[in-house]
């Protein structure tokens, strides 16, 4: 392989890690599930939930990043990581309290219960190991879009490949913690959102 080419690769890999990061998978899953519970009202309540789990955690994010506190939006250092996380733990929480005093759809909460839930382990992995966060939020939101709007859903998870592969390519995960973050984040997603809904 060539330098040219390995250079190309990772300027593509770096657009799928930015272009398919955690928040953009968390849009996504949240107003397409609130939009498949309760339509415009759902979707009201999606964007609640991207609210609390995907845009106050990126502006947190790109705060430190201006006080150079950690290097990029993807924080890979363990320290740096593990604050985020804490961040991100409690306003997930906060967003979900909400959601159970304003009655929101179960589905919703559900949703969200599954990312508190996903984040709190990754968290507790991510004490000892780097497991992959992108992974983790792709296959759990691609997980719950399968049970919400059926199998023509597993589409998605070719992107979670794809973004499997960039974080690689990257050298910012080892195959094995890409692995690892993707079958967690499908299995404990899924369990929670089946039984929670």
């Amino acid at each position: 392989m060539t330098d040219t080419t390995t250079g190309a690769e990772s300027k593509i890999a770096r657009i799928i890690t930015d272009w398919l990061e955690p928040k953009n998978w968390i849009l996504a899953v949240t107003l397409l599930i609130g939009w498949h519970a309760g339509g415009w009202a759902g979707l009201l309540w999606g964007a609640e939930a991207a609210l609390f789990a995907a845009i106050i955690p990126i502006l947190y994010i790109k705060h430190g990043v201006k006080q150079g506190r950690w290097g990029d939006r993807h924080v890979g250092a363990k320290p740096a990581r593990l604050l985020v996380m804490a961040v991100i733990l409690s306003s997930v929480a906060v967003g979900i309290g909400l959601m159970v005093v304003g009655n929101a759809p179960q589905a919703m909460i559900a949703l969200v219960a599954s990312m508190l839930i996903t984040l709190a382990v990754l968290m507790a992995i991510t004490v000892v190991w780097k497991i992959s966060v992108h992974q983790a939020v792709s296959a759990g939101a691609s997980a719950m879009l399968v049970l919400t709007y059926g199998p023509w859903m597993l589409f998605a998870f070719a992107l979670v490949v794809i973004v499997g592969w960039s974080r690689v390519e990257l050298a910012d995960h080892t195959r094995n913690q890409v692995i690892a973050g993707t079958i967690l984040g499908t299995a404990v997603a899924a369990a929670t959102f089946s039984l929670l809904r």
